[in-house]
């Protein structure tokens, strides 16, 4: 089967950023989720596979169909939405709703009505007067309601309330479970990512550092508490990341946990405590730190 989309050896050089050596895959079907900080790249991805920028090198594909080429018959098949997209403020809804089915012929009525009751929206009130929560969800029921067939998503819930935030990320959840859809999901809100997606992908400094399986990444990562005193040898463990020692408690983080881990610290010395999960939130701030390697 097709990849949703395929990235293979892509670089973009601006003037004081580089993406690079970007090889990516999102598998048909799949919600993949895209982390990193501010300014490590994800906006910048995003547009090479919407074909508004062309790489420097390498080669970018939706289903197929090689970008910036084929844009024009490719876009037919994306749902793009960003945080700064803007909609007329002094047109409702429903006349955002026409305008697109004049332009996607692919445009469901039924599905668009379903949305509206779903998103608890107005469609003959104009946007201008809707909280920024509802002018996300409205976004989305423009994308969504012409069934694209590949959906990438640039930080939908920024700037959202907590309240809001919930509300659209429960909605959008629905959603992508009720149709299958190939999902690319960029936000460095790592509690959104790992509540809606199959696989992470964490970009830092315009590199892809980690691209993993949810289930499977999440499963490697511990944080083990020790009693002990650490020696040099400690350090050279496969899989450690993070190394804290307040004597007589030594903490660690480690992303290739195995079960003979404790056996293997007690020839070092070490006894182990306690083993706890690591949230992806922890997990990616602790790579950024000990320098992008995951």
């Amino acid at each position: 089967m097709t990849a949703a989309l395929s990235m293979q050896g892509v670089c973009k050089q601006y003037e004081d950023f580089r993406l690079q050596d970007i090889d990516l895959t999102l598998p048909t079907g799949q919600i993949m989720g895209l982390v990193g900080v501010n300014g490590a790249g994800k906006s910048t991805l995003l547009r090479l596979l919407m074909g508004l920028v062309r790489a420097d090198r390498g080669e970018v594909e939706v289903f197929g169909q090689r970008l910036p080429e084929a844009q024009v018959a490719v876009k037919r098949d994306i749902g793009y939405a960003s945080d700064d997209m803007r909609l007329y403020p002094g047109q409702t809804l429903r006349w955002h709703m026409d305008f697109i089915r004049g332009i996607y012929p692919g445009w469901d009525e039924a599905y668009a009505q379903d949305l509206v009751k779903r998103f608890d929206l107005k469609p003959q009130q104009k946007l201008g007067g809707t909280s920024h929560g509802q002018r996300v969800k409205a976004l989305l029921l423009l994308m969504l309601a012409r069934h694209p067939r590949l959906l990438l998503l640039d930080e939908p819930t920024t700037g959202l309330d907590p309240v809001a935030r919930g509300e659209v990320l429960e909605a959008l959840g629905y959603v992508l479970r009720d149709e299958e859809r190939s999902v690319l999901f960029s936000s460095h809100n790592t509690a959104d990512i790992e509540q809606l997606a199959d696989s992470i992908t964490f970009l830092h400094a315009g590199r892809i550092v980690a691209s993993e399986d949810k289930e499977t990444f999440l499963d490697r990562w511990r944080r083990v508490v020790c009693q002990g005193e650490p020696g040099d040898a400690l350090r050279a463990l496969p899989g450690l990341h993070s190394l804290r020692h307040s004597a007589p408690i030594v903490e660690l983080k480690t992303g290739a946990y195995n079960d003979s881990l404790a056996a293997t610290l007690a020839t070092l010395g070490l006894m182990v405590t306690s083993v706890e999960p690591m949230s992806l939130e922890d997990i990616f701030v602790t790579t950024v730190r000990g320098g992008g390697k995951a």
